[in-house]
């Protein structure tokens, strides 16, 4: 089962944009510098937990998140109880690395190495202190850029996407299986 909260409900509750449209992209940028990233963690916490307790559930939750979402993804497996997080190229993960010891559950970070939004000394910061984490594992794509994973973008590569997707898979089926 698969429940996606509205995180920006504190700040336009329901938004829906399109990243060709230059005023949507514009806008998604106002959103995210003004996002509360503690406050969203604490509602992905409350998602996890309405999920645990939904009928149907085995009792294990994870999260999975892209860009934003990928810090977020990361934070939750620092913060929350989360059983299992996937990181799709997330950003500013380098500034938080000192949060990497609280994780109790397991994280899957997707990294593009020619990612726009993360450059080069963040990956590397980010290999540095989380390659030999025993709860973490991160996964380099080479030559690809930011969303190189998301179907329609600019930088859509499907055979990276499909790698990733198919290690995310796995990952989720013997971490919540």
């Amino acid at each position: 089962m698969a429940l996606c909260p509205d995180l920006f409900w504190r700040q336009e509750p329901g938004i829906q944009l399109n990243d060709k449209i230059q005023k949507d992209w514009d806008r998604a940028f106002e959103l995210y510098q003004g996002f509360d990233v503690d406050k969203g963690i604490d509602d992905i916490q409350t998602a996890l937990s309405w999920l645990r307790k939904a009928d149907g559930s085995n009792g294990k939750a994870g999260v999975i998140g892209y860009c934003l979402g990928g810090f977020l993804a990361y934070l939750s497996a620092c913060r929350t109880d989360t059983d299992a997080a996937v990181g799709y190229y997330g950003v500013s993960i380098d500034s938080k690395l000192d949060e990497a010891d609280t994780i109790k559950g397991h994280l899957l970070l997707h990294v593009a190495t020619e990612d726009e939004f993360v450059d080069k000394a963040a990956q590397q910061a980010m290999h540095n202190a989380l390659d030999n984490h025993p709860r973490i594992t991160l996964h380099d794509y080479e030559g690809m850029n930011h969303a190189f994973a998301r179907p329609g973008g600019t930088h859509y590569d499907e055979k990276a996407a499909k790698k990733a997707n198919d290690r995310t898979l796995e990952f989720l089926k013997t971490r919540l299986g």
